[in-house]
């Protein structure tokens, strides 16, 4: 396909900001030129936090807060190609990985619109003790002030309106920084978001060096929340530098995919195709690691390397692509060390393991050992090493004795085990007969030990986290100034009645 470069500004404040420093991003499969990026340095991050923090902004009604995000949703679904085709430029994914990815941020969009209108305030009774008083207690939420957010490259659209559709729907404003590798799609996205209505002032988008912007922004104390999806590494090293502020790390994961004795070995097989290859195994909830009991371990992978054959790898445009590149040659030359590390070890390849710049083939590897680096370390790439376990038993103390906890997915026809292996995997995520990845955009995702710090993402959970909780009381049943105050359970609101006995409603 012809490709013409495209050229993206920083936003500050909904401002289109242009700078002499300039970043290139090119198409991981041949190394020709996507698109150019400004990048802004520190005059430019005070100026998007003075922005956010203004007094004078008009924060929006839930309504107005819905509106913004059904409408995103309806330009997101009528660029669907557009902004497909430039993730595929950028990231090297397949285009098929890309379309899907783009009806995945329209639905989430949806979901953000409806539960902005959506008020969990809570009502308590102050007189369930002797010593309690004719009071009722009610809770609301008001938004942090500001939300500094960093993102990954494997999801460039769906990871950065898992920032902002939440924000938004809080009514909470955000500074972001998109991963260098693939920002464009990412800058195309905050315009879009101001076209339907967003204020300047809640989003500013912006590259930037470490030391001028990315440090300032997570240590700055105006920012009350730090958001990262990213390595482990930078994860802790955010954790280490924040500061006293509210942190949400959502970071690597090593999930596996065990396939126990009574398994239905043709799902075993799709799901572990799926769950190892799509997205070229660049998800953190992608398997990355199959463990199979010995008694079938065979016939397992006769049908996983024949269904494999069928995900064929190649030029991410073919429109039969399955598998696309990672995202750097860099990145395949890793994969593919760790690969050959793995059959020094004694691991057998039994499909794939070529590499051709950064497309590596989906490689299958049988006998790996558990102190191989392919599974001991996150391989973030499309990767199949297969583990023999003994038992369910075995399965999980393999798992919970690794330092990573954010999914896992068991293959089974047997309740009990099913149940037993949600109960006793410690993680943040189980699946019985389906891939690890599997949720739903507002359903919470997050993992413990190394994955993170057991806070969630997801729509709801993200948008309490970009809250405060303020608890009001009020006398209840009593005359105040003249004030009669009555209770309506059922639509939880508060009335009173004046002497001009004139109804009026207390949110």
């Amino acid at each position: 396909m012809s490709w013409t470069p495209i050229h993206c500004p920083a936003f500050i404040a909904g401002e289109a900001v242009e700078t002499r420093k300039i970043l290139q991003v090119r198409f991981p499969y041949d190394g020709t030129l996507t698109g150019t990026a400004s990048v802004i340095a520190g005059d430019h991050l005070e100026s998007a936090i003075q922005a956010a923090l203004c007094p004078k902004n008009a924060t929006l009604t839930r309504h107005q807060r819905s509106c913004v995000l059904r409408d995103a949703a309806q330009a997101v679904r009528d660029t669907s190609e557009t902004f497909a085709r430039l993730m595929t430029r950028e990231t090297g994914l397949a285009l098929m990985e890309t379309r899907q990815e783009v009806t995945r941020t329209a639905d989430l969009l949806d979901f953000a619109a409806m539960e902005a209108l959506r008020d969990d305030g809570q009502v308590y009774s102050g007189d369930i003790t002797a010593s309690g008083k004719s009071r009722r207690l009610f809770t609301t939420r008001y938004p942090v002030d500001l939300i500094a957010a960093i993102t990954p490259f494997n999801h460039p659209l769906n990871q950065i309106a898992h920032k902002l559709a939440p924000a938004i729907a809080a009514g909470a404003a955000v500074i972001l920084k998109p991963s260098e590798r693939a920002p464009l799609t990412a800058l195309r996205f905050a315009e879009l978001l101001y076209r339907a209505g967003l204020p300047g002032w809640m989003l500013s988008m912006f590259l930037g060096e470490l030391d001028d912007v990315i440090q300032p922004m997570i240590i700055d104390p105006r920012t009350e929340v730090v958001s990262f999806t990213g390595s482990v590494v930078v994860g802790k090293e955010i954790a280490r530098r924040a500061g006293y502020k509210k942190i949400c790390l959502e970071l690597g994961g090593n999930s596996p995919l065990i396939v126990l004795a009574d398994a239905d070995l043709d799902l075993a097989a799709k799901l572990a195709c799926e769950g190892s290859f799509r997205n070229s195994g660049q998800r953190c909830t992608a398997v990355k690691r199959i463990l199979v009991v010995p008694e079938i371990q065979e016939e397992f992978t006769e049908k996983f390397v024949a269904l494999a054959q069928s995900y064929l790898s190649g030029d991410p445009e073919n429109e039969a692509t399955m598998v696309g590149t990672v995202i750097t040659e860099t990145a395949a030359e890793l994969l593919e060390r760790r690969v050959h590390n793995a059959v020094a070890l004694g691991a057998k390849v039994l499909l794939g393991g070529g590499r051709r710049g950064a497309l590596l083939e989906p490689t299958i590897l049988t006998n790996v050992p558990r102190d191989a680096e392919v599974v001991a370390q996150e391989s973030f790439g499309p990767l199949a090493p297969i583990v023999s376990i003994a038992d369910l038993d075995d399965a999980i103390r393999y798992y919970n004795g690794g330092r990573c906890g954010l999914s896992a997915a068991v293959v089974t026809e047997d309740l009990g085990l099913a149940m037993r292996a949600a109960k006793e995997l410690k993680t943040g995520i189980v699946n019985i007969n389906e891939v690890p990845a599997y949720r739903l955009e507002h359903t919470p995702f997050g993992g413990v030990r190394d994955s993170g710090l057991g806070l969630k993402e997801g729509i709801t959970e993200a948008m309490k986290f970009f809250t405060h909780v303020k608890t009001i009381s009020l006398p209840w049943w009593k005359s105040l100034n003249n004030t009669s105050y009555v209770w309506w359970p059922d639509c939880g609101v508060v009335a009173y009645f004046c002497s001009s006995t004139v109804l009026r409603l207390l949110a």
